[in-house]
C-alpha cells in the first residue's frame, strides 16, 4: 500500500488483507536500519483477525520515499500524520527498538492518534557505541555485522530458528547492507541521542504491553522496568530464550502477548 506524507511516498504491507480504515487499525514500526518486513510473522494474524494492518517502512528505508529523518520526536510527528493520512482517527502501535520509542513518543505527544501499545525490545535509553557510530557515518560493514551478532539470541547462534526456512542473520545482514548510506547512522544517533523516554512513558494514558526477551542484549530487560513502571497500568511480558529480535526468533510468543493488548 502507497501513502503520500508530507508530499513524500511511504509504503506498507497489509497483512495480506485490504486495508480498511473502519476496522480498529495496528500500525507497525520497525527498529534501526530495518524495514516493514520485520513483521510479516505478526501481521498476518492481525489482518485476518478483524483488524486493519499497517507495517510502515520509515523514511528512507524500504521502498519509502528519503530522506530519514533525524530524531525520534519527528519520527513520532511522521507517524502521527501517517495515521491520518491513512484515514484513521487513532491506532494501536506496535514498535520494535528504535520503533518503540517511536511509538512511545507518539503516544505520549499525539494521545489522540494512538489507542493502545505494544513495545517490543524497548529500553529507558538506548546509548550506542562510539565505535558502532563510527562505522555507521563510514558505511562499513562493520556496523551491520554488529547489530546482527547482538541482536541475536543465544540459541539463534546455535541454530535453532523456529520457522522453517529462515535464515536470521544472513537475512538481517542482507536488509541492512540494503540501506542508502547514511540511514543507519542517522538512526543509531537518534536512539543514542535520544533521553525522552521516561518523561513519555509518565505521559502515556493508553493500555500497553512490554514484550521483552530474556537474553536480550542490545535493550536488556532491566533496561526496561523504569518505564513499565512508569506507563500506569503496563503489562510486562518476558519471552525465555530469546534475543532482540523477537517478533522473528520467537515469533508466536511474540504475538501472544501483543495480541491480547492491541
Amino acid at each position: 500500500m502507497k501513502l503520500i506524507v508530507d508530499g513524500r511516498a511511504v509504503f506498507a504491507t497489509t497483512g495480506g488483507t485490504p486495508f480498511d480504515p473502519a476496522k480498529p487499525a495496528v500500525v507497525f514500526l520497525h527498529g534501526a536500519g530495518f524495514d516493514r518486513t520485520a513483521w510479516r510473522l505478526q501481521t498476518r494474524w492481525f489482518a485476518h483477525h478483524g483488524r486493519s494492518v499497517l507495517a510502515v517502512d520509515f523514511p528512507g528505508h524500504g521502498w519509502s520515499d528519503g530522506p530519514a529523518l533525524s530524531g525520534i520526536a519527528a519520527m513520532a510527528d511522521w507517524v502521527a500524520t501517517v495515521i491520518e493520512a491513512a484515514g484513521l482517527e487513532s491506532a494501536a502501535l506496535v514498535g520494535h527498538s528504535m520503533g518503540a520509542l517511536v511509538a512511545l513518543d507518539t503516544a505520549a505527544r499525539h494521545s489522540g492518534r494512538v489507542r493502545a501499545l505494544g513495545l517490543c525490545g524497548v529500553a529507558v535509553d538506548m546509548p550506542v557505541h562510539p565505535e558502532m557510530l563510527e562505522s555507521a557515518k563510514a558505511n562499513t560493514l562493520k556496523v551491520q555485522e554488529l547489530m546482527t551478532f547482538w541482536g541475536m539470541g543465544n540459541a539463534l547462534h546455535k541454530g535453532g530458528m523456529v520457522s522453517p526456512g529462515l535464515w536470521l542473520r544472513a537475512e538481517s545482514l542482507a536488509v541492512l547492507a540494503g540501506n542508502r548510506a547514511d540511514v543507519i547512522h542517522t538512526d543509531l544517533s537518534a536512539c543514542n541521542a535520544y533521553k525522552d523516554a521516561p518523561a513519555r512513558a509518565a505521559a502515556v494514558k493508553c493500555p500497553a504491553v512490554l514484550v521483552l526477551g530474556d537474553g536480550d542484549l542490545m535493550t536488556p530487560t532491566v533496561k526496561a522496568r523504569p518505564l513499565a513502571t512508569a506507563i500506569s497500568g503496563s503489562t510486562t511480558v518476558v519471552i525465555p530464550n530469546c534475543g532482540h529480535f523477537m517478533m522473528v526468533e520467537r515469533p508466536d510468543e511474540t504475538l501472544a502477548a501483543l495480541k491480547a493488548h492491541v
